[in-house]
């Protein structure tokens, strides 16, 4: 039995699914990972949450590296590994995906927004740090791009940001406490994509494999967990999950 196939019986035996997604899945479908080399990380100095609230300079620095790495984002489209979760979802076998992507891919592949539990926030929007009404891009890439304005809430007038977690922020309670919730209640715990050295968020596999649930590690590059997993497959992630579950 190859390793596509030992992931389709697993995936056939389990009662309830939980997918942590990561990068990989996302680099499939044209978006940089952005640690990678040539990524954000390695071009900019990342601005700190302190920094974005206290300095005019540093918001406006923030929302014109924003607009300029935007266009790929924009362009992307979800891809078979995408597909594949989408349809375990559909079919009631896959509780809930976890990631720590703000593309936003996994709902514009057909997940509905309460199932993605979003670690990091979802760059496709901007909310208010205030009052947190969410805010539609567009008007705000107009009002910046031709006159230099920055975005205020129009409800309270507070300092709008997009809506990801910048580093320094606190990670978003509910959203931690939703996947710590999924994380304990799933049999099979399939992680896509992550290389898994982001903590908090990549305590998660180790916390369901010791409630008992199976642990898959799907990723091109070793990671430290390999050595927990019931089953590691090097490979690219769309055509492994595809494959294993029967999707282009």
């Amino acid at each position: 039995m190859d390793d596509i196939e030992r992931l389709q019986e697993m995936i056939g035996a389990a009662k309830r699914i939980v997918a942590f997604t990561g990068a990989g899945i996302s680099t499939e479908s044209g978006i940089p990972d952005f640690r990678s080399p040539g990524g954000i990380w390695t071009k900019y100095k990342p601005i700190y949450f302190d920094d974005f609230m206290s300095s005019e300079e540093m918001r406006r620095e923030s929302w014109r590296r924003k607009f300029a790495t935007d266009e790929v984002m924009l362009k992307a489209e979800p891809n078979a590994g995408h597909r594949a979760l989408a349809k375990l979802i559909e079919q009631g076998r896959m509780s809930a995906i976890i990631t720590q992507n703000v593309d936003g891919l996994h709902q514009r592949s057909g997940v509905p927004d309460a199932k993605v539990i979003e670690l990091h926030g979802n760059a496709t929007y901007a909310s208010c740090l205030d009052c947190g009404h969410r805010h539609g891009l567009d008007p705000i890439r107009r009002a910046f791009l031709d006159g230099g304005k920055l975005p205020i809430c129009a409800k309270c007038e507070g300092i709008v940001k997009t809506a990801t977690i910048s580093f320094g922020q606190a990670m978003p309670e509910i959203q931690m406490a939703r996947a710590q919730d999924e994380t304990l209640a799933c049999d099979l715990f399939i992680v896509l994509g992550s290389s898994l050295v982001v903590y908090p968020a990549a305590g998660f596999p180790a916390i369901a494999k010791r409630r008992g649930a199976n642990l898959v590690i799907v990723n091109r590059d070793p990671t430290d967990q390999d050595d927990s997993a019931d089953l590691v497959i090097h490979a690219e992630i769309g055509s492994t999950v595809s494959r294993a579950i029967g999707v282009n």
